[in-house]
């Protein structure tokens, strides 16, 4: 029986930008490493406004707790806002820097 659309072991997608002062310091290779610790998938980049997106997949519970991580930052960034939509999986295997 297929999983339901909510199933807590279905992998979600999420789309965040996350704004503040978080280029320049390290956010980037913090955010895939803490991704990576977590078990999620996707990608991370630095936008030419200042800002950073994110496309990470997996377990929802895990999301969350990511999403928490970005939002608390990684001891050097500031997070002044984090904008977050759920988006479809697009079937990445690893988290990786753009």
């Amino acid at each position: 029986m297929p999983a339901a659309p909510d199933a807590p072991d279905k992998p979600v997608a999420l789309h965040i930008l996350v704004f503040g002062r978080v280029q320049g310091v390290g956010f980037r290779s913090w955010a895939a490493r803490e991704a990576s610790r977590l078990a999620l998938a996707g990608w991370v980049r630095n936008l030419p406004d200042g800002s950073v997106e994110v496309l990470a997949e997996g377990k929802p519970e895990r999301l969350d707790r990511f999403c928490d991580s970005l939002q608390n930052g990684n001891g050097y960034s500031i997070t002044e806002d984090i904008k977050i939509n759920r988006v479809s999986p697009s079937g990445y295997t690893r988290f990786f820097i753009e």
